[in-house]
C-alpha cells in the first residue's frame, strides 16, 4: 500500500485527504481515498461510488461525514477513476462479470482492518455502487448499516425496449463484439458532451460547472460510455439480485422524483421488501441526491449521518 495521486485542488474535501494504491486478488490495480475526521472517531463510513466516478467527486460529502465525526473510504472501482483500466479503450467502463466488482470490496476491507479503522463501519453508496452493496451485503458485508443514493438496481428502459436491451447485450457479447460501445452512449464523459439544461443528474448550476472542471482539469479521471459486456454483465447482476430476499442490515435509500437513470420501480419495490428498509423521496431531484440543489444533498447529508448515528 503506497501513495497514489489525489487531487486535492478538485476535491474541495475536509484537510489531510489522502489516497492509497491497493491490489485486488486478481492484481488489478486499485486506488482508494481516505479521510479522517478531526478529533475522536465515531467510526469508518465506507463510500462506493457510482459508474464513471472517482473519489475527489465525493470531496464535499467527506466534508460532512468527517464533521460528523466519521471516517470516509472511497474505493475507485476497476475501469474507472485512477484505477487500473483494463478495456483497450480506457475511456470505456468495462468488467466482464460484476462479481470483480467484489474482488474491489476484499481489497478495501483488507485496507481498512490494515489500517485500523475504527468500528463501527457503515455504507454509503450511489448507482453501480448500489448494485456492489447490495451484493456485498448479501456476502456478508461487516457493516451496521447502508445508505443507498439512486441505487441501480434495476435501469430506466421503456418496457417495449428492456427485453431488446437485455438481448442485444447478450447476443453481441457472445459473438465478441462486447468490447464495443454501449449504443447511444459516446467515449466522452458524460458532463462534458451533455448540456446542464435537461441533464439528467442535477439542476445545479454550480455543481454542474464544478463537475466539468474536475473532467478539464484532470481528463485521466473521465470515463465514457459502458462497453456492451459491462451492460450485458449488469443486466446478469441486476436479474440475480432481483431473486434474492434483503439482507438484515438496516437500510435507508434515497430516490429522486425526477430520476431517469436507475428504476424507480425497481427501488421501490425493492425497498417494499426490506425488513429494516426506509425509502425517502427527494421531490424534482434528478440522479444524484448528494450533488443536487443545496437543500437536497443537506437534507441527505443530515440524514445519512443521523441514521448512522442511530445504528452505531
Amino acid at each position: 500500500m503506497t501513495a497514489a495521486p489525489f487531487y486535492a485542488d478538485i476535491a474541495q474535501g475536509p484537510e489531510g485527504g489522502r489516497a492509497v494504491w491497493l491490489a485486488a486478488g486478481d492484481g488489478t490495480k486499485l486506488r482508494a481515498a481516505h479521510w479522517a475526521p478531526f478529533g475522536a472517531a465515531r467510526g469508518t463510513v465506507l463510500l462506493f461510488q457510482g459508474r464513471s466516478e472517482y473519489a475527489e467527486k465525493y470531496g464535499p460529502a467527506a466534508v460532512a461525514l468527517t464533521g460528523a465525526g466519521w471516517h470516509v473510504l472511497a474505493p475507485d472501482w476497476r475501469g474507472q477513476g485512477l484505477s487500473q483500466r483494463r478495456h483497450p479503450d480506457p475511456m470505456l467502463g468495462h468488467v466482464e462479470d460484476f462479481d470483480e466488482y467484489q474482488q474491489d470490496v476484499t481489497a478495501v476491507l483488507d485496507f481498512a482492518r490494515a489500517e485500523g479503522l475504527p468500528e463501527p463501519w457503515h455504507l454509503l453508496s450511489h448507482s453501480m455502487g448500489g448494485c456492489i452493496a447490495l451484493r456485498a451485503l448479501l456476502r456478508g458485508l461487516p457493516v451496521k448499516s447502508a445508505v443507498f443514493s439512486a441505487p441501480m438496481w434495476g435501469i430506466r428502459l421503456f418496457p417495449t425496449v428492456e427485453p431488446v436491451a437485455v438481448t442485444l447485450s447478450r447476443v453481441l457479447h457472445e459473438r465478441g463484439h462486447g468490447h464495443l460501445l454501449t449504443p447511444t452512449t459516446t467515449r466522452q464523459t458524460y458532463v462534458l458532451h451533455a448540456k446542464f439544461r435537461g441533464n439528467m443528474l442535477t439542476r445545479d448550476p454550480a455543481i454542474w460547472s464544478w463537475m466539468r472542471q474536475q473532467a478539464t482539469a484532470h481528463p485521466d479521471l473521465a470515463l465514457g460510455g459502458p462497453s456492451l459486456t459491462w451492460l450485458h454483465a449488469a443486466f446478469r447482476e441486476m436479474q440475480a439480485l432481483q431473486a434474492l430476499p434483503a439482507p438484515a442490515t438496516p437500510a435507508l435509500t434515497a430516490l429522486g422524483t425526477s430520476e431517469r437513470i436507475i428504476s424507480p420501480r425497481a427501488v421501490r419495490r425493492r425497498m417494499a421488501a426490506w425488513p429494516q428498509g426506509r425509502l425517502e423521496l427527494f421531490a424534482k431531484a434528478e440522479h444524484e441526491v448528494m450533488m443536487e440543489l443545496p437543500a437536497h444533498r443537506g437534507r441527505f447529508l443530515t440524514e445519512t449521518n443521523a441514521f448512522f448515528a442511530a445504528q452505531s
